[in-house]
């Protein structure tokens, strides 16, 4: 009897462990990832021309990425950064803080990036888990500069605070709403387990708009703005130049305003949280 039992429990081990092994051969395969970030943005222009980072406002990002392998992936994003400066901030240049001039812009931003890892990455692998990466690619965003005069909000570029429409200059045409954008930055991430990963992400990028701050070329003259039914100034002329509110007025026909021979640029930095898409693959028959 005993040794019936043991050969029965030998032949049903012998059954059980190929089909168990053939089980265990099943790879997880890592598809992409989608995810949420928070951070800040930050602006780089006219208005801060020393690539300061003493304003950065709220920014948030979320994302598909699509494994091509262990090493590349590309990256569908859609991102938001509220973006602003003053000229209150460049005491160190006495032309420029006298300029008084300011803005703030919502961007939303649309953009396909590539991404390269400098580690083989495999979430769920102990030794696989993290790599530093960089990311490039090309996007598109939308922008409206506005500013504040006497508390009310007030959007920048339907005014042509720079003779843009006015048929005085008639080589200055009215800036769009869009513009092109060219992502380039880097980032780590960390696998907490197959499923879930955390990461931070600096994102820099290059533009085609010199009018993301709505400040570019000279000042014009103050004819260009016509006055208010009631004869009061209107809020073109007040918002062209502000260098009255702080002393004299500096804003002469011609006179430098901005430096249209530079783009404007804008950074994100982000902390994310991404899930990833899973497929298993069947061990392969020999």
């Amino acid at each position: 009897m005993t040794k019936n039992l043991i050969a029965a429990i030998s032949l049903l081990c012998m059954t059980i462990y190929p089909v168990a092994k053939s089980f265990g051969q099943y790879a997880i395969h890592q598809e992409g990832e989608f995810g949420i970030g928070l951070g800040a943005g930050h602006y780089f222009g006219d208005l801060n021309t020393r690539a300061k980072l003493n304003r950065p406002k709220f920014a948030a990002s979320m994302f598909f990425r699509k494994n091509l392998n262990n090493y590349i992936a590309v990256r569908v994003a859609g991102t938001f950064a509220r973006l602003g400066y003053s000229d209150i901030y460049n005491k160190y240049n006495e032309y420029m803080y006298r300029r008084n001039l300011s803005f703030n812009s919502n961007v939303w931003e649309l953009s396909l990036q590539g991404d390269f890892n400098f580690f083989r990455f495999m979430p769920g692998e102990p030794t696989e888990n993290f790599t530093p990466y960089i990311t490039f690619g090309i996007g598109a965003f939308s922008y409206d500069p506005y500013a504040y005069l006497q508390g009310r909000k007030v959007y920048l570029r339907p005014l042509g605070t720079e003779g843009q429409g006015s048929p005085l200059y008639p080589d200055r045409k009215p800036y769009g709403s869009t513009a092109i954008s060219i992502p380039i930055g880097a980032g780590i991430k960390y696998a907490l387990n197959e499923r879930i990963n955390i990461g931070f992400e600096i994102l820099h990028r290059i533009t085609t708009t010199d009018y993301l701050d709505d400040v570019s070329k000279t000042y014009v003259d103050p004819a260009a703005f016509p006055p208010k039914p009631d004869g009061s100034p209107s809020d073109a002329l007040l918002l062209s130049d502000r260098s009255y509110e702080v002393g004299e007025p500096i804003g002469l026909p011609g006179r430098q305003r901005g430096n249209s021979k530079q783009k404007d640029q804008f950074a994100t930095a982000i902390f994310y949280i991404s899930f990833n898409l899973q497929s298993y693959k069947c061990p392969t028959a020999k």
